[in-house]
């Protein structure tokens, strides 16, 4: 049972890093440091946003609209830290 919450810490933790890698890529992106018409660049933002918007977008339904701030990822990494804590709790007792 200890092999399957180590997989799934692990699991929880790469997409955390996918989440602030895409929020970084997009402002990257948004400030003009990094242009889309480069392939790679473009690979790896349609990636990213492939992997993280399904989970985000409901979440940026519920949350009210800040202007251009998109509080999403933090709401989903707290969300699975909190998710990632409670596995642990159950599986200790």
């Amino acid at each position: 049972m200890v092999a399957l919450f180590n997989l799934f810490s692990t699991l929880i933790t790469v997409y955390i890093w996918l989440l602030i890698a895409s929020a970084i890529l997009s402002w990257l992106v948004a400030f003009n440091v990094v242009n889309t018409s480069n392939r790679i660049v473009y690979m790896a933002v349609d990636f990213l946003h492939r992997i993280t918007n399904p989970v985000l977008q409901p979440i940026r339904r519920i949350l009210p609209n800040l202007g251009g701030i998109d509080l999403s990822p933090v709401v989903l990494i707290l969300g699975l830290f909190f998710l990632r804590d409670l596995v642990a709790e159950i599986l200790i007792y």
